[in-house]
């Protein structure tokens, strides 16, 4: 009778190392998408190309205002400049500010979405991690300016 006690547990451990086993075989190899990624703008052409690799159209030069969108913690809209179809700036024109903490999350979040815009000569971003609603509504107004800039 004392074997049948020490079987349970010799069982029991193998069970809890056999599931853990399990578990991690089934864990994704890859690192997981960024929680943002629904707040980059899908692909698609440029507004500032005429869509044909290497043709001309007429580029855009001045300011844009972009769309005013409505997140969860308040407006944000973007102006763009853009000298012959190309970016050269992004103001923002409106960005969350009821309180400190939205004062704070767009004082650093706004400054690196310009850049990565001004970078990468689109709405094509990555969201700024801890700003993802501002993020979201920066690319969205930058992407309406931009669409309009084209036509």
């Amino acid at each position: 009778m004392t074997r049948n006690p020490l079987r349970r547990v010799v069982l029991g451990a193998a069970a809890t190392v056999s599931g853990i086993v399990l578990l991690l075989a089934l864990k994704p190899h890859s690192a997981p998408p960024p929680a943002l990624a629904h707040a980059t703008v899908p692909a698609g052409p440029r507004p500032s190309s005429s869509g044909a690799p290497g043709a001309s159209g007429p580029k855009h030069t001045g300011t844009v205002t972009g769309d005013t969108e409505q997140t969860d913690y308040g407006p944000v809209q973007v102006q763009v400049t853009l000298a012959n179809g190309r970016i050269t700036g992004v103001t923002a024109l409106q960005t969350p500010s009821d309180n400190p903490r939205d004062q704070e999350i767009a004082s650093y979040a706004i400054p690196q979405l310009t850049r990565e815009a001004i970078a990468a000569q689109s709405a094509h971003i990555d969201a700024v991690s801890g700003a993802s609603y501002t993020s979201a509504g920066y690319i969205q107004s930058l992407q309406s300016a931009l669409d309009r800039a084209g036509g």
